[in-house]
């Protein structure tokens, strides 16, 4: 791991918040478009992630504005999470909701594949995000955007393994509940159940997978507000820079080499522990 100076880190430090900085208005610009393009309609006000600047002087040698800074950040972190809820609530609660324009763009048959491939294409790529949010997308689709590849793979998958792998999600449901579900999926078509002895076995019946048509749509309508949350992920939560060592010769150096091994972790609950804590670790040691 490298090791820095409390001087050469404060300078790493700047170089992070104004990459982070430079995302904030891109990403939320970009979100904002896009929502207006197709969304305004069921939501005018989406939430979004604040803009900031950086002044650099300032940050390096003003501890109170660097304070101020961090907790904006902190923030725009939390911002992050709420974009994201707000595209999926939205998306599920109005527009995918047999609105007359998703029935319109759509056929029926792809408009339940639809609700299914977007589940997918953002939970099933965002783990920790799907570990804090439960509510945003129903259950039946979530629970199949979870699962889909591990029953891809392993030719099918039993009540049991599935119920252990939703627990990694923070979702602990009743055996009954899962089945229940389970069987909501069946009646869409998209899963067989067989019997293995005594454990139910679950297999894909059919793939999630939209028609020529439906896929020409959803890239030419969707496509750019469902790849969002992804790309957005990956670039804002992702301050792998500051995983670094501080001397000897700082002010309380194993408090902040503390903080910073978390660093090494790209997502938003690590990158908002890493901000709230050199937040209060400079408050400390003014």
């Amino acid at each position: 791991m490298t090791e820095l100076s409390e001087q050469e880190f404060l300078m790493k430090l700047y170089e992070v918040t104004r990459k982070l900085s430079g995302i904030s208005k891109t990403q939320s610009y970009r979100f904002k478009k896009e929502w207006d393009d197709f969304l305004k309609e069921y939501n005018p006000n989406p939430h979004l992630i604040r803009q900031f600047s950086v002044e650099k002087e300032k940050f390096l040698e003003d501890i109170s504005y660097r304070i101020q800074i961090l907790d904006t950040i902190r923030l725009s972190f939390d911002d992050g999470f709420h974009s994201i809820k707000s595209l999926l609530s939205t998306l599920y609660n109005h527009y995918l909701n047999d609105s007359p324009k998703f029935i319109k763009e759509f056929s029926d048959i792809d408009q339940l594949q639809l609700k299914y491939f977007i589940a997918k294409e953002i939970l099933g790529n965002l783990f920790q995000y799907n570990q804090l949010d439960h509510e945003s997308v129903p259950l039946k689709y979530n629970i199949l955007a979870r699962e889909y590849l591990m029953i891809k793979l392993q030719k099918g998958r039993s009540e049991k393994d599935i119920k252990t792998n939703l627990k990694k999600i923070n979702l602990d449901i009743t055996m009954t509940e899962l089945r229940k579900y389970l069987k909501n999926i069946i009646d869409d078509g998209f899963l067989n159940k067989t019997k293995k002895g005594k454990d139910s076995i679950y297999k894909l019946a059919k793939e999630i997978e939209l028609s020529d048509d439906g896929k020409k749509k959803f890239n030419q309508l969707l496509r750019p507000l469902v790849d969002w949350p992804t790309l957005f992920w990956r670039s804002y939560y992702n301050i792998r820079e500051i995983n670094v060592t501080i001397k000897e010769g700082a002010k309380n150096p194993e408090s902040l080499n503390k903080i910073l091994l978390k660093a090494a972790t790209q997502g938003y609950l690590a990158c908002h522990y890493v901000f709230e804590n050199l937040k209060k670790y400079y408050e400390e040691n003014q």
